[in-house]
């Protein structure tokens, strides 16, 4: 953490232009100042983009359906088939409940 000092974005304004609108400053968060425990530096990484993967969800507790799908990730197939984004290709691979021998 750092003393507080002037905010750079706004110079102490606390507030943002925007086509005529004056709004809080993203960056001190329309305080004027940043430093001490509001540092923009410290903040806390953003949460991941999009919801968590379908096999941490709660409803996997209920004893219905843990019986009708012996695994998670692959729903009793098999196989997992994952997306590459970046690459635009789908990849598949046999899932970890096979090569246990679990399933």
């Amino acid at each position: 953490m750092t003393d507080p000092i002037t905010c750079p974005d706004c110079a102490g304004s606390g507030t943002e232009r925007l086509a005529g609108l004056r709004l809080a400053c993203r960056f001190c968060a329309g305080r004027g100042w940043v430093g001490g425990a509001h540092e923009p530096a410290e903040r806390a990484p953003r949460p991941p983009e999009g919801p968590p993967p379908v096999w941490e969800d709660p409803r996997w507790r209920d004893p219905l359906v843990t019986a009708a799908f012996p695994c998670r990730r692959c729903l009793g197939a098999g196989t997992v088939t994952s997306v590459d984004r970046e690459r635009g290709a789908l990849g598949t691979a046999a899932c970890a409940c096979r090569e246990d021998g679990a399933g």
